[in-house]
């Protein structure tokens, strides 16, 4: 997986933020908010970097596209990266999307 694409996820209409609880002890844990003590940590939106399946960048796009109607973002960024880092703005930006514009290759 060489590809990936940077977007950020927005919260539900009707919702200002997301919260869920940070609990470094019990990393990969999920406990409804009303059954810990563990800190709440609040926030507007969620910025998301997914790896994306594609041998080129149309079928790249093509998958990254399908992600991207399938959230509430409505911008997102596609990477070249085979290092396959996680860390947000790594590699060689390939294309940008935004919705109603589609996709602008840089």
């Amino acid at each position: 997986m060489t590809y990936f694409l940077e977007y950020t996820v927005p919260t539900a209409p009707g919702d200002t933020e997301f919260e869920f609880p940070h609990d470094e002890i019990n990393s990969g844990t999920t406990v409804p908010l009303t059954q810990t003590d563990a800190d709440v940590v609040h926030t507007p939106d969620l910025p998301a970097r997914t790896g994306i399946i594609g041998a080129t960048v149309p079928e790249a796009k093509l998958e990254a596209e399908q992600l991207i109607t399938h959230s509430r973002a409505s911008e997102a960024s596609l990477y070249f990266d085979p290092s396959n880092s996680l860390q947000a703005g790594v590699g060689t930006l390939v294309s940008t999307f935004s919705e109603g514009r589609g996709w602008q290759d840089v």
